[in-house]
């Protein structure tokens, strides 16, 4: 087994499409209902924030750089509907990442990927977690793509927690030094451990399983929602050290704010 989760180009963009329309359809008639995942939120807050996060990557592929508060839309005009416009912003975003080659330059907050694949790839992600927290405002909650699921999960790990708070030099994990987590779904394994002797790396991730303080394991989409903060431990299998679990949920909630 290929130890690479990523899925082809035009398979990110299929789920994207589907799961960004399935957002904006479960939105209908529950823009003023919360949105459980997310306190303070109601359906409104999470389509507008959803839309801005689109018009931010179409302006970091358009500017080649990270784009300026001003120069990427943060909600839809005075007389402009909020679905209509987020349905425009989905699909001028997939027009974008379809018509450029995924090997082709494009700022990302990712130094070792600035390229358009790498926004194929979190845009498809971003919208699986919201297409979820949307359909929780109404009970109507689908699982996601195992195959993207999975490729969540190794995401979640890689960049927002080994990349985002391992390699922060403001981020200090030294009282988490030591402890290591072991996550589990199907054949898929990864480790993720705190070790503070390499500054640069501080949350080394291996995509294999070994001893661990605790384990944590389900399926692909709960445990990917589990990682986001959107699942309670109920919803996965934990053995081992409750303690470990609990502090790398603390140090993956600070990557996945």
């Amino acid at each position: 087994m290929t130890d690479s989760t990523r899925l082809a180009a035009d398979r990110y963009l299929e789920l994207l499409a589907s799961d960004g329309q399935r957002l904006v359809a479960v939105a209908v008639g529950h823009l003023d209902d919360p949105v459980p995942p997310c306190p303070g939120w109601t359906v409104t807050d999470l389509v507008q924030h959803t839309g801005e996060v689109y018009h931010h990557k179409i302006a970091c592929m358009e500017l080649g750089r990270r784009p300026d508060d001003s120069e990427y839309q943060h909600g839809p005009g005075e007389d402009q509907d909020l679905l209509d416009w987020f349905r425009s912003a989905h699909a001028v975003l997939l027009e974008e990442l379809g018509s450029r080659h995924p090997d082709s330059g494009a700022y990302t907050w990712y130094p070792p990927e600035q390229d358009v694949a790498f926004w194929i790839r979190r845009m498809a992600l971003e919208t699986v977690v919201h297409r979820v927290d949307a359909e929780s405002a109404s009970g109507q909650v689908t699982a996601a793509d195992d195959e993207l699921a999975v490729d969540g999960i190794d995401e979640v790990l890689h960049l927002m927690l080994s990349y985002a708070v391992g390699e922060d030099p403001d981020e200090n994990v030294d009282d988490y030094e030591g402890m290591s987590l072991r996550i589990r779904t199907g054949s898929w394994a990864w480790q993720v451990a705190v070790d503070t002797s390499d500054p640069e790396n501080k949350i080394p991730l291996q995509r294999t399983a070994a001893p661990a303080s605790a384990t944590v394991s389900g399926e692909p989409s709960e445990l990917l929602l589990w990682l986001w903060g959107r699942r309670p431990d109920t919803a996965v299998t934990v053995h081992g050290d409750a303690a470990a679990v609990s502090a790398f949920r603390e140090l993956i909630a600070r990557g996945t704010e």
